[in-house]
């Protein structure tokens, strides 16, 4: 399954991955300049939900796409389990 992103679709999940990059960045920095559990947590924790949100964009998008090119409905069936083991994956 080859996902197509287009125009706000690309740039949402490309923003909410390069937020995520930078958070992690930052959480590696936090623990080498030995800072507070507390604070490292919630930057973690921020980084997280980024990259939680950047995949339910991708697997919103990767549904929609599935369930427009799908022919039959065996076909439409498969894509179905195959796109919510991964929406579960990410729970």
């Amino acid at each position: 399954m080859e996902l197509r992103f287009e125009g706000d679709e690309l740039k949402s999940v490309l923003n909410r991955l390069r937020r995520a990059q930078g958070q992690i960045s930052g959480v590696i920095r936090m623990i080498e300049e030995g800072r507070d559990c507390e604070d490292v947590v919630t930057q973690l924790a921020a980084a997280s939900r980024a990259l939680d949100r950047a995949g339910f964009a991708i697997i919103a998008t990767g549904l929609q796409q599935c369930l427009a090119d799908a022919q039959d409905e065996e076909t439409t069936d498969a894509m179905k389990a195959r796109l919510e083991k991964l929406f579960l994956s990410l729970a």
